[in-house]
């Protein structure tokens, strides 16, 4: 409830003052969206006055889903933000990155009134590892694959090679001049492009929700070796990230797609030719996409199998 009106009260400020929370690459969006914040503010509180009213009724829980998905949508492109935190000079948008960590927050929080009739499990030190489906596994390994014609790309251009028709030090040149910070800057002048670095790491999170040591600590662990893994701990990155990704990755390849077939023109941006920035697309959208519903299948599975 104090998320609720909290959200809603941003959402209120921001619609009022005029400080669009929605953007479209580096475009803001109209500052009238606020009031959908305003909206999904409000209908949660509702919401969760009605369930402290009348309890967790069916329906109710139903409309807290339905507002949990709203949130998640307007939670979108959180990682983004985080990537270009870490390793930019800062957000696009303060305010637009704002309205992502709190839709963020809501999501999670409405998910969690939605199942708060639910009994809890019984916690166990060490839990009986259940088996991960077979097409679970292939999926992982799918995503894992994605990602190396991105991974290589990159590497490309942090050692000093040409890809696409732009050269690595074309590319440092690029990147100073977008603002990126001195670690991204540093990493590259050592060889290695900031970005694959998420890119390992996402691949870890992502076996590790298939793999035994992602629902038990294993050996290397002495201190906490046979004891279970927090659910939370690998569920919560694994969500935002699917989130995030599984859609920026579709979406970006049917663009990809439509411009291929001559249906839309592609801005060349950075690059010398529309074709270069189309084959760019093609292996950055095909990573986050293949990636991001490898992430959503195997987060989906470990959910299931960590319940009980």
């Amino acid at each position: 409830m104090f998320w609720a009106v909290a959200y809603a009260a941003f959402g209120l400020t921001c619609a009022l003052s005029g400080t669009p929370l929605f953007r479209h690459g580096d475009d803001p969006g109209p500052s009238a969206l606020g009031w959908a914040v305003v909206a999904v503010g409000a209908l949660a509180a509702m919401s969760c006055g009605a369930v402290v009213r009348y309890g967790l009724r069916p329906a109710l829980r139903a409309l807290l889903w339905a507002v949990g998905g709203l949130a998640a949508l307007a939670a979108f492109s959180l990682l983004m933000d985080v990537v270009t935190l870490m390793f930019g000079q800062g957000v696009d948008s303060w305010a637009s990155a704002t309205n992502h960590v709190l839709a963020a927050a809501g999501a999670l929080l409405l998910a969690a009134t939605a199942r708060a009739d639910r009994p809890l499990p019984v916690a166990a030190p060490v839990p009986a590892l259940s088996v991960v489906p077979r097409p679970v596994r292939l999926a992982a390994c799918a995503g894992t694959m994605a990602f190396l014609p991105y991974v290589v790309m990159k590497l490309i251009w942090a050692s000093g090679g040409t890809f696409a028709g732009v050269s690595g030090e074309e590319m440092r040149a690029i990147s100073e001049r977008n603002g990126a910070s001195g670690i991204w800057l540093t990493l590259e002048s050592w060889g290695l492009d900031a970005t694959t670095l998420p890119a390992a790491l996402g691949v870890f999170l992502l076996w590790g929700l298939v793999r035994p040591w992602g629902q038990v600590f294993p050996r290397w662990t002495p201190v906490l070796h046979g004891r279970r893994v927090p659910r939370w701990l690998p569920l919560t990155p694994a969500l935002i990230g699917a989130a995030t990704l599984a859609p920026y990755g579709v979406f970006g390849l049917g663009y990809a797609a439509l411009a291929t077939a001559g249906a839309v023109t592609i801005p060349r941006g950075d690059f010398h030719t529309p074709d270069d920035a189309l084959l760019v697309t093609w292996i950055g959208m095909t990573a986050f996409a293949v990636f991001g519903l490898a992430l959503t299948i195997a987060a989906r599975s470990y959910w299931m199998r960590t319940t009980a």
